[in-house]
Formats: C-alpha cells, structure tokens, sequence
C-alpha cells in the first residue's frame, strides 16, 4: 500500500472528466426543464451541487480501492504527525479536506436559504435536509473509521442516496422558484437573521411538554439499567430524545398553523402569529428530528434511535395526521406517542427491550386520556371553533368527566400491578398508592363539581403525578 497504483491516477483522470460531463449535462438539462439560476444565489446552488458531486467520486475512489485501510485514525491519517506520508493516505486526507470545506459551505448556504427565502418551502425545507444529513454523513464516516458495526455501512449509504434525493429536489425547487435579483437584494437586506428568533424555534419544541417526557426517558433508563447511567449516555440520550421530541412538536406545529389561529390558547405560537414562517417551522422540525436519529446511532444504539423514529411518526402521522381530527378517541389511541420515552431510555441503557418494560408505556399510555381530557375540558369551546372531535366537544362535559374518573381508576390499578412484574418493590408499592389516592381525589372531584378550575387543577396534579411516580420508581431501582 505504499506504492503508487497507477490505475489510482488513472481514476482520478476519469473522476475529472466525469464530473465536467456531469457539470455540461446539468447546464443542458435545466434549459429543457426551463429551470432558471440567474442570482448569486441560484448559482451557488449549483455550485454546492457540483461539490456533492466531487465528494461522490473522491468517496467513490476510496472504496474501489480500499483506501480506509491505510488511514484508521481521525482526523488525521497518522495520529503523530501532522502529514500523511503516502499518496493513498493523501487521498484519504483529500477527501477529508473536501468534506469539510463543502460542509462548512452548507452551512452557509443553508442560513442563506433559511432566511432570504424564509417562506419558501420548496427552498427552505429540503436545503435543511441536505444539510442535516450531510454533517450526519460526516459523523458516520468518522464512526465507520473507528471500526463501527456493519450496519452503519448500509446507513452510510442510505444517507448518502437521502441526500441526493433532498439536493435534486432543492435544484429544481431553486430553479422554478422564479428568482430575480432585485428581489434577492432586498430578502437579503429585510430578511436577516435575528437572535431573539430563538426563543420561537425553542417554542416550537414544546420545551414543557418535552420536559416531562425527558424525565420518563431518564427514569427509563435507570429502571431498565437498575443503576444510575453514565453522564455520557445520560447527555446524548437526553439531547436525543428532546430533538426527537421537540421536532415532532415543531411539525405538529406546522400541521396545526391553521387551527392554532382559530385557538385562543395557541394562536400567539410562533408560526399562526407570522414570527416564523411555515417553511421555516416545519425544516426545523424535520431538520432536528433528523438530527437525533443520527445522533442516537453515533453516540447511543441503533435500537434506542429505531424507537426515538417511531414515536415522531407516531405523533406526526399517526396521530396529527389521522386521528386528531377523525375521532373522539384520538386521544386514547394516540397516547402511544407519549408512552415511547421510557422504552428509549430502556433500550438506551440495556440494548434491548424487556415485558417489563412495556408496563411504562402502559402507565403513561393510561395516563394521557384522563391528562389531557383535562385540558380539552378547559378549552372546549377552543377545540370546537377549531373543528377538533375532542371528547367534550363530541359527547358533551358530563360524559368527559365521568371517562376521567374511569380512566384514573384504570391507571391507578395498573400501577399497583407493576411490583408483580419486576418494577420495583414494596417502595414503589406505597408510593403508587399514595399518589394513585392523590389522583383518585382529584378526578373525583371533576367528575362530581363542575367547572374549569377542577379540571384545571386535575390537569395540573396528573402532570405531577406522573413525574413523582417515575421517581419512586427510580428510587427503587437504584436502592
């Protein structure tokens, strides 16, 4: 290997001439497609395009030849000297450079879309996607050269097909988007980047909402683990399970823009109050739930970032998208999305899923019908000007109040079940009969008195509940 393959040379001949074949037929093709990119910025897009299509070859390069061999430390080739001593590893080192050159000009670009064509989803949406996957991209690959499991390779390449799939679909969102550059001058100079427009992108999350999920998770992880987790799988798997949930909260958010301004609780959000565009709320979104897959793959496990996934299309599709609006008992059915939490931090500290650990998602599945029937008592009239079948709306105030007695019942008995199935022992017993009197207490009391301050309070004591049960069950884990 640190001989000169001549047929390496003649590759890269072949790479060059390949990529201005490439480059002539892009030109041709936009002229048939009547694809115009006559701004600076329409130009960079094809730019950025072209450099995607350099790093396919240099990558492409390296795997014929098996160069990864000859350079198995990050960042460098040789982790004692600063430069690489053979072509092969200078070709490695090529790439490198390359990949980050292109990926700092992502991010540029990507701030440029986001904010000049802020309300372009065409635009905005899929040059987030691109730049998500690609850092994600960079990460597998400094993961694959540390010598990761197999299974990265397939994500490697799926990502990489992922992202050509979002570039393609940027160069013509950019080339049919009618740019003119008089009109680019002025985005550039009204629509700049604002600091204060963090507050919002963090709105969008439901940073409350998420909060609570957040300790299900970590109370998942200890229970499951029954120890306290290391400091690092704690961090990664909390960052992970806050962008998984905080992107399926900021596109619930984007699907809700339109109820939301009907909706005396939600119409000041950030986008029904015009301070973020629909574009933007929804890359944003997609962009960090993105984000946290990769993330839970490099830095937790796959099985942990597999169940982060399937409960952002539970809440996304499954329940924003179908249930919400079809019946009564959306609810009930899409409380699963809330109930996934804990399995993650389970599967985060163990690698693996146990009967056990399925009572958790039980407890929190129970628990969301009578929590959030709670609030719907609260905003009923909100809920019906919106057009939401939510239970007071569709079977009236005294039905709802007597289904979250019921409810409670039902969830105050499970929990009284869980030491029989290994969760915990006679402390979790004690704890989940005192809270589950707590609870009862408070449910009785929306059930027989009416009016919004109960079910304000119920709403309140259940989101309590729910934490305080989680600890008593870490405690005992641990103790």
């Amino acid at each position: 290997m640190n001989q000169t393959n001549p047929m390496l040379w003649v590759a890269l001949f072949v790479l060059l001439c390949a990529l201005g074949f490439v480059l002539r037929q892009l030109k041709a093709l936009t002229v048939r497609l009547n694809l115009a990119y006559s701004t600076p910025f329409g130009r960079w897009t094809l730019l950025m395009v072209a450099g995607l299509i350099a790093i396919l070859g240099s990558g492409g390069l390296i795997a014929h030849f098996d160069l990864a061999s000859v350079c198995l430390s990050w960042p460098f080739c040789l982790p004692d000297q600063w430069f690489p001593l053979s072509p092969f590893q200078w070709v490695n080192m090529a790439h490198r450079f390359l990949v980050l050159m292109i990926g700092v000009a992502w991010l540029f670009y990507w701030q440029r879309a986001f904010t000049t064509y802020r309300e372009k989803t065409s635009i905005v949406v899929p040059a987030t996607i691109v730049t998500v996957l690609y850092l994600s991209q960079a990460m597998l690959g400094k993961q694959l050269v540390e010598g990761f499991p197999t299974y990265l390779v397939v994500l490697h390449q799926v990502t990489f097909l992922g992202i050509w799939i979002a570039a393609i679909v940027l160069t013509i969102g950019v080339g049919r988007a009618g740019l003119v550059l008089e009109d680019e001058v002025l985005r550039m100079q009204s629509n700049r980047w604002q600091w204060s427009a963090l507050k919002d992108f963090l709105l969008l999350t439901k940073p409350i909402v998420v909060a609570l999920l957040l300790v299900t998770t970590y109370a998942g992880m200890v229970v499951g683990g029954q120890r306290f987790p290391s400091l690092s799988l704690t961090f990664w798997t909390l960052i992970g399970g806050f962008l998984a949930a905080g992107g399926a909260g900021a596109v619930n958010q984007y699907l809700d823009r339109e109820d939301d301004q009907k909706m005396q609780r939600t119409q000041k959000r950030p986008i029904p109050a015009g301070r973020l565009t629909p574009a933007q709320g929804l890359a944003f979104g997609v962009g960090i739930s993105l984000l946290s897959f990769y993330l839970m793959v490099a830095k937790v496990n796959l099985l942990a970032a597999i169940l982060s996934l399937v409960g952002f299309f539970y809440y996304v599709v499954i329940y924003s998208l179908w249930l919400k609006k079809a019946t009564p008992q959306n609810i009930v059915i899409g409380g699963g999305a809330g109930a996934i939490p804990p399995l993650v931090g389970w599967a985060a500290a163990t690698g693996s899923l146990q009967l056990s650990a399925l009572f958790l998602f039980g407890v929190i599945f129970m628990w969301t019908p009578p929590h959030f029937w709670a609030l719907a008592l609260v905003r009923r009239s909100d809920y019906a000007r919106a057009g939401v079948p939510m239970l007071p709306v569709v079977r009236g105030e005294e039905e709802t109040r007597r289904q979250i007695f019921v409810y409670t019942v039902e969830l105050v008995g499970l929990t009284l079940l869980l030491p029989l199935f290994g969760l915990g022992g006679v402390f979790t017993l004690i704890g989940s009969i005192l809270l589950g009197l707590w609870l009862l207490s408070a449910a009785w009391k929306v059930w027989k008195k009416e009016g919004n301050k109960v079910a304000w309070k119920m709403y309140r004591y259940s989101s309590m509940y729910l934490a305080f049960l989680f600890l008593v069950l870490m405690v005992d884990a641990v103790m």
